[in-house]
């Protein structure tokens, strides 16, 4: 009886502006993968010169949303198992043997998650217990697939068996800690429009929301680990959550005088 052949898989990303780390994505799974499918939404950098010139298929596709831009990915790949990455990720060492491993033959399940961990700017790998996310990654898309939602990028795994690699993915999501702030901001501005509490259960939160969400994040995330790093981060995060109660209550004064007038 002969050995079955490895399964082929298709690395999808999608971009846009990525030319700062698009290469360390796709050269962190050279070898592993059969092909990888980039899906750019209009570059005004050198990411499409790069991923070309790693070996990578480059196709251009207008922004639709996340969920129906990694549809559209899937339905570029050549190959029904999908690796799906994105351009500020790196599959790590652990994580590419293990996958190797796993696809030397037809793997059990259709569908395993994997853990994107964080990693601090301006650092190089994760923190020891680093907060992660454990998200579907590897899968086959002739069985599961993207949801078609354009805010959420999650894989709808219907009534599948999901499997859990040990292996991770360090997730570069922040250029700078001014990056991270900014994105923090333009969050809560959007969350300020829509909420419907009332006012005074607001302003109770006020005087706990700061100390309470970097207990939270510096212990119960573990970014005690972090060093400077870590008290740092727990510090935006909380501030982010006090100048959102602030944001609301601002909102909540601009309605009652708009109500007025």
């Amino acid at each position: 009886m002969t050995a079955s052949a490895p399964v082929p898989i298709s690395c999808t990303i999608i971009t846009k502006n990525e030319a700062d780390r698009i290469g360390d994505c796709i050269r962190a799974v050279q070898g592993l993968v059969d092909e990888i499918v980039v899906v750019d939404s209009g570059s005004t950098d050198d990411t499409v010169k790069i991923a070309e010139s790693l070996g990578a298929r480059v196709v251009r596709h207008d922004w639709p949303g996340y969920g129906p831009q990694k549809r559209y990915a899937e339905d570029m790949a050549k190959n029904d198992w999908i690796l799906n990455l994105d351009a500020d990720e790196l599959v790590l060492p652990e994580l590419y043997e293990e996958i190797k491993a796993l696809t030397a033959s037809r793997p059990e399940l259709n569908c395993y998650r994997m853990r994107i961990r964080n990693v601090y700017p301006g650092q190089d790998k994760p923190r020891l217990w680093a907060d992660y996310h454990n998200y579907v990654r590897l899968y086959d898309r002739s069985k599961v697939r993207f949801r078609e939602s354009k805010v959420h990028d999650t894989v709808d795994t219907r009534d599948e068996r999901v499997g859990q690699l040990n292996g991770a993915v360090a997730h570069y999501s922040a250029r700078s800690y001014a990056h991270i702030r900014a994105k923090l901001d333009s969050y809560t501005d959007l969350q300020a429009k829509v909420l419907k509490k009332p006012a005074w259960t607001l302003w109770v939160r006020v005087p706990f929301e700061y100390p309470l969400v970097f207990i939270r994040y510096f212990i119960v995330r573990r970014h005690f680990t972090g060093g400077w790093d870590g008290v740092y981060s727990s510090h935006l995060a909380a501030e982010a959550r006090i100048k959102r109660l602030f944001k609301f209550l601002e909102a909540k004064k601009a309605q009652r005088a708009g109500g007025h007038g």
